[in-house]
């Protein structure tokens, strides 16, 4: 039996190669070392808020030269209950998330697309942080914040600029305070996992 470097308990073979090939082409760009048990304390995170349960499979540390970042995967469950008495059923997935611990205080943020709905939604009752020095920035992305001054201060030229950088991926970015999270919902190449850990790699030593 193989040694792998995230617990696979749960995962079929299809997940197992998935994951362990996302480690395999970020120890060939980073370096890379396992965490240890640590808390990254998700439960708090809205980004997971709607599922049943979740569990870290796997957590490694992206060395860098003075500050660290972090790769996850992350086991995600729903829970289906079937129509006419069928059963209640528990679905499994699996994801890869990146994340970091920044010197400023953010606040509460969130980061993604921005769709058609929120422009509506902006016109009648306007709730995003808008940047007017970088019409871009704030075309693209829907930036939902706790503390307006603390964010705008925050997410200064340097860090929008990260953000475009990826703008063509469908990741979300979260960030509580110090603690900054990115990834999506849905399963992702080993080729995009080495986005988030370039991304995160970048905010780490700047922000």
């Amino acid at each position: 039996m193989d040694n792998y470097p995230f617990n696979t308990i749960g995962l079929c073979s299809w997940d197992i190669d998935r994951l362990n090939d996302t480690y395999k082409v970020l120890k060939t760009k980073f370096q890379v070392e396992f965490t240890g048990h640590i808390d990254f304390h998700l439960q708090q995170l809205e980004v997971f808020r709607n599922y049943f349960g979740i569990d870290l499979k796997g957590s490694f540390v992206i060395k860098h030269f003075n500050n660290d970042s972090y790769i996850l995967f992350i086991e995600t469950k729903t829970r289906t209950i079937a129509p006419k008495g069928g059963g209640i059923f528990d679905n499994y997935e699996y994801q890869t998330w990146a994340l970091a611990y920044l010197k400023h205080d953010f606040g509460r943020v969130l980061i993604r697309r921005e769709t058609l709905t929120d422009k509506i939604i902006e016109l009648i009752h306007p709730v995003e942080l808008d940047f007017e020095e970088d019409k871009a920035f704030s075309d693209t992305f829907y930036v939902l914040v706790n503390d307006r001054d603390k964010a705008a201060s925050a997410i200064d030229r340097n860090f929008r600029n990260a953000v475009m950088d990826i703008r063509h991926e469908d990741f979300v970015i979260e960030i509580v305070e110090h603690t900054l999270i990115i990834g999506t919902q849905q399963p992702i190449s080993p080729e995009k996992a080495v986005y988030l850990a370039e991304f995160v790699a970048r905010v780490a030593s700047m922000c």
